[in-house]
């Protein structure tokens, strides 16, 4: 007879295990009572929802979840005695084989609670983790992973078995009892740590000569960022036409992307789909993929991309806006940033009017831009915000050409934006052109314009 798995709240059966899973798993959301909310002014119930995906995201069978809530955080379990008895019989009686505790775990903490249930506990740095390990395609995204994996990894050696204690000897010139097991592996992360970082630096400096090459050409470029399954993805595919993995699921994509893309008025920018954010997002990993996240430092336009479907749309905007800070960006003061309201198609009619009043409301310098990456709605307002932004730092010349200059026509829209054109009763054309900084001085120069 075919086993069946009760839901961890419930008393109801549930369907077996699926094939392909990885392992049966029980998600705890925890929250302090006398606050009533999770990290980040989420409710327990949301944050619960979202590490139950981040769970199935790598493929693990979840049989069950529940919301803990907490008089205080005990030092040697996180959880207090009572409920930790109440786990493991959940444990036993779903055959558990991983329990992901939603929250930050001490070592310590995960070694008392693996040998209370009998199963690994995974908390949510080590699940992010599990999951940028998974979705890392290239050379470089599987080496930032690895560093950052190795470092959380290296703060987990404690003595929990035994062949961590034992001791093996020296040389037979060296005194004293030899190293420990547990010595000789973190000697071995701190080594392979060092030869990532090597690696590291080559593949910040390849980006590094990337981006000079572009500045030479140069194109404008666009960055998108985002909460991990905003749409980012979508919107890129919608934009350049391209065909980036897009799917209902967190960190569906991990590797950066990028495309050119031609505007309206003639102008290229590059396009680039970052990482996607998540709350509680380890430092560890925004320090192993900088190299990848300089692309948003050095965009020339910032397309903050939000799921306005998500009840917690806001909560999830102010996690990007951490991250964006830690990467030294003043949203304060910085023009670049335009924020992308997504997935209207979602929102009943009442939610969008409600939506429009509130882009009403937004001063002019902060309007955000409200599309569907899906059904294409809004995009050609979005392509006109970008335009617009990126033409703030351009320069502006008025052309006057005779219709036989050709040449002259066709220099201008191979190496500007030609803007308007117009005949005028004399019968020459004049054109309102815009370039960037570095090209102005050969718009000059071309045309005998006055500096």
């Amino acid at each position: 007879m075919a086993e069946q798995k009760r839901d961890a709240r419930g008393d109801g059966p549930a369907s077996p295990a699926e094939p392909g899973t990885t392992g049966r798993a029980l998600v705890v959301e925890t929250y302090l009572r006398r606050d009533g909310v999770s990290a980040g002014g989420r409710s327990p119930a949301a944050r619960l929802e979202e590490a139950v995906g981040l769970a199935r995201a790598i493929d693990l069978d979840v049989v069950g979840s529940s919301l803990v809530a907490l008089a205080q955080i005990r030092p040697a379990t996180y959880l207090g005695k009572g409920k930790v008895e109440e786990i493991a019989d959940l444990v036993k009686q779903h055959a558990v084989e991983l329990v992901v505790m939603d929250c930050p775990v001490t070592p310590m903490q995960q070694r008392n609670l693996e040998k209370a249930w009998n199963a690994k506990v995974l908390d949510r740095t080590g699940l992010i983790l599990e999951i940028f390990g998974r979705r890392a395609r290239t050379r470089e995204g599987a080496l930032q992973v690895e560093h950052a994996h190795l470092t959380y990894q290296k703060s987990r050696l404690v003595r929990s078995w035994t062949h961590l204690e034992r001791q093996r000897g020296g040389f037979g010139f060296v005194g004293g009892p030899g190293e420990t097991q547990l010595e000789i592996d973190r000697r071995l992360i701190e080594e392979r740590l060092a030869r990532i970082e090597v690696d590291l630096d080559k593949v910040k400096k390849t980006r590094g000569l990337h981006r000079e090459s572009r500045r030479r050409v140069p194109y404008p470029i666009v960055a998108l960022v985002g909460y991990t399954n905003a749409g980012k993805s979508t919107l890129f595919n919608r934009m350049t036409k391209a065909r980036v993995l897009e799917a209902d699921m967190l960190f569906a994509t991990l590797d950066p992307t990028l495309r050119a893309v031609d505007l309206p008025h003639g102008a290229r920018v590059i396009l680039s789909d970052t990482v996607g954010f998540i709350s509680d997002l380890p430092t560890m990993l925004v320090a192993a993929f900088r190299a990848t996240l300089e692309e948003v430092i050095e965009a020339d336009v910032i397309l903050h991309v939000r799921d306005m479907s998500h009840p917690d749309a806001d909560a999830q905007g102010k996690d990007v806006e951490a991250v964006l800070r830690e990467l030294g960006i003043d949203l304060d003061s910085d023009a670049r940033l335009i924020e992308v309201w997504n997935k209207i198609d979602r929102l009943s009619e009442s939610d969008r009017e409600g939506l429009q009043n509130r882009l009403d409301r937004l001063p002019g310098d902060r309007r955000a831009v409200a599309v569907s990456a899906l059904t294409g709605e809004g995009i050609e307002r979005l392509i006109a915000a970008i335009e617009a932004r990126i033409g703030e730092h351009r320069t502006t010349f008025d052309i006057a050409l005779d219709p036989a200059d050709g040449e002259g026509i066709s220099w201008l829209h191979r190496h500007a934006e030609v803007l308007a054109k117009a005949l005028q009763p004399d019968g020459r054309y004049t054109l309102t052109v815009r370039t960037d900084p570095a090209k102005a001085a050969r718009v000059r120069h071309r045309f005998g314009l006055p500096g």
